[in-house]
């Protein structure tokens, strides 16, 4: 349903984004992520033709964006709660929304419901808390009643009870087979929210694959009293680290390459002491998360689906 090849953007001479590749299938929820300007949002821009990339395609249901022929009907989009009128109000949004979309002015009443925003509809969008913009962006993103949804942060500003609201309506969505392809930084979210996952670092994909998938991928933990030289020796031996959790380090096995018996020789080679070395699960979203955008020219794992 949302499918890039190869999208690749540079400004000034420097690549922003890099033969990014990735596809999102009907009835699922991929999470998009990386570090503040890893090329997430340029990416999205691309995918919505309000980027013209430098190389590669973006398609929403077999075709370039630019070319659907009511995009609203088709695919769904919060690029930035923010750009909204403030002097209008919530309901006039969404009515001009739905006129555009061609869909029946009675769906701006459920919709508001839908979003928590009933009684909040007549008040001018200037008078809402960010929390409240991103409800109405969600809500401006279903008025065509898409098959697809594009969405940066739209969790950004909701509170507790805004977020576990946000879980259940893509998830919903994508129950009855919609296509999600969501940005985020909350990573516990998107831990519980996802089912695939694309990460971005330095403008190139570091790892591409079902949730589940990803998550187990193995790392060992290795840890030193003295951890300067333990990162040293590291280094010396080519073997790729990122710091944490505590004190310790963790390794990425890659593909096998690694394991507690070379990293156990790399120690003695270099005389460092060693108080703790096992194999690990990467369990948590996070933790597989600062393992892979920590190392800027990482190669892409590829997980199957």
């Amino acid at each position: 349903m949302i499918t890039t090849t190869a999208l690749t953007k540079s400004y000034q001479a420097q690549p922003v984004v890099r033969d990014v590749s990735l596809h999102c299938e009907p009835g699922t929820i991929t999470g998009f992520l990386g570090a503040n300007g890893a090329g997430k949002s340029t990416t999205l821009k691309m995918i919505a033709g309000l980027v013209r990339p430098d190389q590669g395609t973006s398609t929403v249901d077999g075709r370039p964006f630019v070319e659907l022929p009511n995009p609203t009907r088709v695919v769904g989009m919060l690029l930035d709660a923010s750009a909204m009128h403030p002097g209008r109000s919530g309901r006039a949004t969404l009515k001009i929304a739905a006129r555009l979309a061609g869909v029946d002015l009675r769906r701006v009443d459920h919709l508001l419901d839908l979003v928590g925003l009933a009684d909040a509809a007549d008040k001018r969008v200037g008078t809402y808390s960010l929390g409240m913009r991103q409800r109405l962006g969600v809500a401006q993103a279903l008025v065509g009643d898409p098959r697809a949804l594009i969405l940066d942060e739209p969790a950004n500003g909701l509170d507790p009870e805004g977020i576990a609201w946000m879980r259940t309506l893509l998830r919903d969505f994508a129950d009855h087979g919609g296509t999600v392809l969501l940005s985020s930084h909350l990573l516990h979210e998107v831990q519980a929210t996802a089912d695939h996952l694309v990460v971005i670092a330095s403008g190139a994909v570091v790892a591409a694959g079902r949730l589940d998938d990803l998550l187990a991928s193995s790392t060992i933990l290795v840890r030193s009293p003295d951890r300067a030289a333990l990162v040293v020796a590291l280094r010396a031996a080519g073997i790729g680290h990122v710091a944490g959790p505590g004190d310790a380090l963790t390794v990425d096995v890659d593909g096998g390459r690694v394991t507690t018996e070379l990293l156990a020789r790399v120690a003695h080679d270099h005389q460092v002491l060693l108080t703790e070395l096992h194999q690990s699960e990467a369990n948590e979203l996070e933790q597989l998360f600062f393992s892979l955008t920590a190392a800027e020219a990482a190669p892409t794992q590829e997980v199957a689906a």
